[in-house]
């Protein structure tokens, strides 16, 4: 019997970010995303809450890894956009000597969904936003989101944690 891919009980255009706009875009390269749509949206099979849209460091990657994900498996490299669970980055926000730490992802506001909110807070996030994020109002000159992104096939993607 066929199995049915993986999906969030809303598209992507109801998925409100944590300034309360609808969820941005985030990167379809590397695709990024639980649904692999290239959006930081949840949904109920998402246990790990992929919700914060995260420009990824070495340090990451390494601190990630030493708490058992290890995201190069999966062929992520220094730079890469990515959405991350909530509590790793609240792991890595923690750990962090400073608020300029490179082990804390640069977070992309206008496509880090509302859900990681139940974690992390709103100046936390907006502390480690990517330039031009934080009073922007959630990438107002970035293209409007109208597209429900279609589905793969491919299912979500599992990742250890």
């Amino acid at each position: 019997m066929a199995t049915k891919p993986a999906s969030s009980t809303k598209p992507s255009n109801h998925n409100l970010n944590v300034l309360k706009k609808p969820l941005g875009l985030f990167s379809k390269q590397p695709m990024t995303g639980f649904y692999r749509d290239g959006y930081c949206r949840t949904g109920p099979e998402d246990k790990g809450n992929h919700a914060v849209a995260g420009l990824v460091t070495n340090e990451f990657l390494d601190f990630s890894a030493s708490r058992g994900n290890n995201l190069r498996d999966i062929g992520l490299t220094d730079g890469c956009k990515w959405c991350l669970c909530t509590n790793r980055w609240k792991e890595a926000m923690e750990a962090a000597k400073s608020a300029d730490d490179p082990v804390v992802p640069k977070v992309f506001l206008h496509a880090t969904d509302e859900s990681a909110l139940k974690a992390i807070g709103l100046e936390d996030l907006k502390r480690f936003a990517a330039e031009g994020e934080a009073g922007s109002g959630g990438g107002a000159t970035r293209n409007p989101v109208s597209q429900t992104p279609s589905a793969d096939g491919r299912g979500p993607i599992r990742e250890t944690h």
